[in-house]
């Protein structure tokens, strides 16, 4: 929580115009009514109208990323599982790209608004259909239907994306539309940051309340319900659960990789399989890591902003490469 804390502090200051870590502390003091502190009205808007909503947002996003990351990989005991699991991103894109390509309202909405809502109403769409598809006739939801109907959803809807971007010839569209599936916090505002604030923080409390039968999920479903768990119910209410969340946090900011893939993994290094600890220490670890990675894509180019999937895939692939290499040695 402290090196959460010294993040955003420092990264709050890091920009085009730098400001001094007292001087932030400053701001958000003053903002907070802690005290009158005397801060420049520059230092004022730029900290806390600018970049606080930015890196609060990205915090939060990183957060909700990791724990459903490691919720879907406990439930489906794959280790590459991710919360784009289910086809979320992919739904989410079909309306996001609609209306970046087309350039239609949405719901009465325009601009980024109503990508936004056409992004969580496209993720909510595939998450119904892979549901409908992976569902047994009992009622039962296979880790491996599930799995294969969230891959034929992404599949169907990045081949309606590529089409439709491929059909209007837009290239400003086209740029648009691939900076948004790599993902970027760069449009969050105070709405929108305290919006997936929330979403997080509630999805990792929610998440730690179903701890023990997470850790009797790593055992297998026999031995899950040989110790009391209803396997049937905790996996629909955690598959939907994550679903949701991943849908409002990629209709925010779009599809983000790698976190919740590489976090879990590096979490468990440091603290065990015990999903009481390693769900929050996740949520921690998410959260930093997206805080640096959206500081390196806004401050690495000067004048340009790089997506922040981008930054993530560069620390991830190598960290995956290290992974397997690890485990062939233990193998």
């Amino acid at each position: 929580m402290l090196l959460l804390a010294a993040s955003m502090a420092v990264a709050l200051g890091i920009g085009p115009v730098s400001v001094s870590v007292g001087d932030v502390l400053a701001v958000v003091a003053r903002r907070l009514n802690l005290g009158a502190y005397d801060v420049s009205p520059l230092d004022d808007q730029i900290v806390w109208q600018l970049r606080l909503p930015r890196v609060l947002g990205a915090a939060a996003v990183g957060a909700g990323l990791a724990v459903c990351g490691v919720v879907l990989q406990s439930l489906t005991r794959n280790d590459l599982a991710d919360p784009y699991l289910l086809g979320i991103s992919s739904g989410a894109a079909v309306g996001a790209v609609t209306v970046i390509v087309l350039g239609v309202s949405f719901a009465g909405l325009v601009g980024s608004a109503a990508v936004t809502a056409a992004g969580f109403v496209g993720a909510l769409g595939s998450l119904v259909v892979v549901l409908a598809l992976a569902a047994g006739r009992r009622g039962s939801l296979s880790p491996t239907r599930t799995v294969l109907a969230g891959v034929a959803v992404a599949q169907v809807c990045g081949a309606y994306t590529s089409l439709l971007v491929i059909m209007t010839g837009d290239s400003d569209a086209a740029r648009r539309v691939l900076t948004w599936t790599l993902g970027s916090v760069a449009g969050l505002r105070w709405s929108s940051a305290v919006i997936v604030s929330v979403v997080a923080i509630v999805a990792t409390a929610a998440f730690v309340a179903f701890a023990d039968q997470l850790d009797a999920f790593a055992f297998g479903e026999t031995s899950a319900r040989s110790l009391g768990v209803d396997v049937n119910r905790v996996r629909w209410a955690l598959m939907v659960g994550t679903a949701l969340v991943t849908a409002c946090l990629v209709a925010f900011v779009g599809a983000i990789g790698f976190v919740g893939l590489v976090v879990p993994h590096i979490v468990r290094i440091l603290t065990g399989p015990g999903h009481r600890v390693l769900l929050p220490m996740s949520a921690l670890v998410g959260a930093v890591l997206l805080v640096w990675a959206d500081t390196i894509a806004r401050t690495l180019v000067d004048g340009q902003e790089i997506p922040i999937g981008v930054v993530t895939a560069v620390v991830g692939a190598p960290f995956f490469a290290w992974l397997l290499r690890r485990t062939r040695e233990r193998s």
